[in-house]
């Protein structure tokens, strides 16, 4: 990808009228791995000077700190103020402010459910003509993120509504690099190859996985996200959609199954540290800890991009832990699947500067600024991935690039009295014995006396 570093005739002006002008911005406009020629070319036609931009959103403290940097360009770009405040409870923040007339121009909302909810409302404007092609074509998985961003309006009819800019990546491995060269084992790359590995480092006399399903009262959501995972690598996109919403039932066959395939991992005592029994019992935070022993009581061990933050201080990933793709199965044909989570951008009042602030998130300069900062994925297909601040965040940012499908945490998605709630329970009690099917029959029970 070629990277024109060229100064915009805004920027000449801010540069031109003293240091102060341009000293606020985190990255000097025409240096560094980021995308100007599309930032300049924006610059250049948008004057928006003496308007305001009022954004909302969860992120507060150190994140909307790196947000603010980015929104930095847009003032510079545009003249416009933008004014963003972060909340704890933004959820509740901003329905009340919506349903009031006092929202703002934009809201960053952390997933998608409420802001369907919101659209069903009447309380979102739609996208502009046009930003679902874009998106489409612009975007990694680009349908999958048409999907996540279209919703129904008060009449029923579906519009995008939503641009997703912030991605998180749930389908990773993480293991010890250590282990594995010691032992001679090489990445899979399939499903079938992860477990003939599973059962090879059985046969060599370790134990291939630690999983914990522990978190106090959200105690199973971890094995939430391994079914949802085997939903994606056994089924269709479509089927997932369908069981998110329950017109394809918890207890249908296809479900059971995916459950069944999380349990041939879990439910095996030689493949889990401590055995099948202490699965449910181990906190998810302590449960990476296997990796790090010497020798390794574990070699793998499936976990979002998070997860880092509860391994042993000073720990170096890429060289005491690295991670790999969770691998589909090659005999199914279902693509490169991702399961992960996201922000998006939504209009909750719309006017001229707030649409000029939807084309300043298109830029790849708009992704690319937080990225560079840590703490920031994107599925934007445009941006350099040489702007990721560590080898780490741009490997994670390559598996969104190559991803044939996207899908969001089904959880998330579903009644809260399911996916944070009869779902995570009956994982437990699969894990502690109760049949896969059962465990579905209870959960489908349980969705259909909340209807």
């Amino acid at each position: 990808m070629k990277h024109t570093l060229y100064v915009s005739a805004a920027a000449l002006a801010l540069t031109a009228g003293g240091a102060l002008a341009d000293a606020h911005l985190a990255f000097p406009v025409g240096e560094g791995a980021f995308t100007w020629d599309s930032y300049n070319s924006f610059a250049d036609s948008t004057d928006l000077s003496g308007q305001t931009v009022e954004i909302t959103g969860a992120w507060t403290g150190n994140e909307k700190e790196k947000v603010d940097k980015v929104f930095d360009y847009f003032e510079a770009a545009t003249g416009a103020t933008v004014a963003y405040s972060g909340s704890d409870s933004f959820e509740q923040d901003i329905v009340i402010s919506s349903r009031a007339g006092s929202a703002p121009n934009l809201a960053a909302f952390p997933q998608p459910g409420l802001a369907a909810d919101m659209a069903r409302q009447g309380l979102l404007t739609p996208l502009a003509e046009g930003t679902t092609e874009w998106v489409r074509d612009n975007f990694a998985a680009g349908q999958s993120w048409v999907d996540l961003g279209t919703y129904a309006d008060k009449d029923g009819n579906d519009a995008l509504y939503g641009l997703f800019y912030r991605v998180d990546v749930k389908s990773l491995v993480w293991y010890s690099p250590i282990a594995f060269d010691e032992a001679g084992y090489d990445i899979p790359e399939t499903m079938e190859e992860l477990k003939e590995l599973t059962q090879q480092i059985v046969d060599d006399g370790g134990t291939p996985w630690c999983i914990g399903l522990g978190s106090g009262a959200a105690t199973g959501w971890p094995a939430t996200d391994w079914v949802e995972e085997m939903m994606l690598r056994t089924q269709s996109p479509e089927d997932y959609d369908r069981w998110v919403t329950n017109e394809m039932k918890f207890d249908d066959p296809k479900v059971v199954a995916a459950i069944e395939e999380f349990g041939w991992f879990a439910l095996n005592d030689d493949f889990v540290q401590g055995g099948a029994s202490n699965v449910a019992t181990t906190d998810f935070r302590d449960s990476p800890a296997g990796l790090f022993t010497i020798p390794a009581e574990c070699y793998m061990h499936r976990q979002a991009s998070f997860i880092p933050a509860f391994f042993p201080e000073g720990t170096e990933v890429g060289k005491d832990v690295d991670f790999f793709y969770f691998p589909s199965y090659a005999d199914k044909d279902l693509g490169k699947p991702v399961l992960g989570a996201g922000a998006l951008f939504a209009i909750t009042k719309p006017s001229e500067a707030t649409n000029a602030m939807i084309e300043f998130l298109k830029l790849p300069l708009a992704h690319e600024l937080w990225m560079a900062q840590g703490g920031f994925l994107t599925a934007h297909a445009g941006v350099n991935l040489d702007a990721y601040s560590d080898d780490s965040l741009r490997a994670q940012g390559q598996i969104l690039q190559e991803a044939s499908t996207f899908r969001f945490d089904g959880s998330d998605l579903m009644p809260s009295e399911i996916g944070a709630g009869a779902f995570w329970s009956g994982m437990v009690d699969y894990t502690t014995g109760v049949p896969a099917a059962e465990v579905a029959k209870t959960i489908q029970t349980r969705w259909d006396s909340i209807r």
